[in-house]
């Protein structure tokens, strides 16, 4: 548990393509949004607040007891609406700020303690986030799939699609062990005063390249610290199928106690 309070931010808006009006969606019979602030209640954060440019989005948040912040609708990046929810909530810069997807209604609470707490162990890092380890070759190799690759205190030292560590002596067609390929999941958490600052850095010719934002706070020189959990986390919603197993989630009857 991170000794320092720490606030959750969840990034919400309505313009997606693959699911209009995703963050609305009915989820066990709450709104996705409420679904994933709920979530993250049940985590050490002493708030969870909703970052949203639309009013159905509030009004949603409302209704359901869940505090929000009106953010501008033309940000570039959920960073960016980030930065701003920061300002208006007037955090201090030494606060630590957890940002939660507002479509992962599975969200292991433990896994945003750990977030937090991660700064608080690497007083050095701005960012933490969190990777899980690769076990199948499709995966390793999936351009889809981000992975990372860490120094020897746990902090990343690159972000890429590529598939690596690539294992030059290593048999074909198995995975490489020493290290081991690790999966980045997009759970971050910020210091509050980094987080105003990430949107005003320049952005990166890697990061433009790999696509991947986070490499601007390497290219930049910061550090970011990972934790490495076990397994991967639950299913986020980005299609139409991803709906419909979240939604068999919470369809289903409880399971008796042996």
């Amino acid at each position: 548990m991170s000794k320092t309070p720490f606030t959750v931010l969840v990034p919400a808006r309505l313009a997606s393509t693959r699911l209009p009006g995703k963050p609305l969606l009915d989820i066990g019979g709450l709104p996705m949004v409420v679904r994933v602030a709920r979530q993250a209640e049940r985590s050490s954060a002493a708030r969870v607040v909703v970052a949203t440019d639309a009013q159905e989005v509030a009004a949603a948040c409302q209704a359901h007891g869940v505090q929000h912040v009106m953010t501008r609708a033309d940000h570039a990046s959920g960073s960016d609406r980030l930065a701003e929810a920061c300002e208006r909530l007037a955090l201090d810069g030494g606060h630590i700020v957890v940002n939660v997807q507002g479509d992962e209604p599975l969200i292991e609470p433990d896994l945003i303690d750990r977030s937090a707490a991660l700064l608080d162990e690497h007083p050095d890092c701005p960012v933490s986030t969190v990777a899980h380890p690769i076990e199948e070759i499709a995966e390793w190799l999936n351009p889809n799939v981000v992975k990372v690759v860490l120094d020897a205190a746990g902090r990343a030292l690159y972000f890429t699609r590529a598939a690596v560590p690539y294992h030059r002596d290593g048999p074909p067609g198995q995975l490489p062990s020493d290290p081991p390929p690790l999966r980045h999941l997009g759970l971050y958490a910020y210091r509050a005063g980094f987080l105003r600052r990430f949107p005003t850095l320049p952005q990166a010719p890697i990061e433009r390249t790999e696509a991947l934002e986070q490499l601007r706070v390497l290219w930049h020189g910061e550090r970011i610290a990972v934790h490495i959990t076990d397994s991967a986390p639950g299913t986020g919603v980005d299609t139409p199928e991803d709906l419909a197993r979240v939604r068999a989630l919470f369809d289903s009857p409880p399971q008796p106690q042996r």
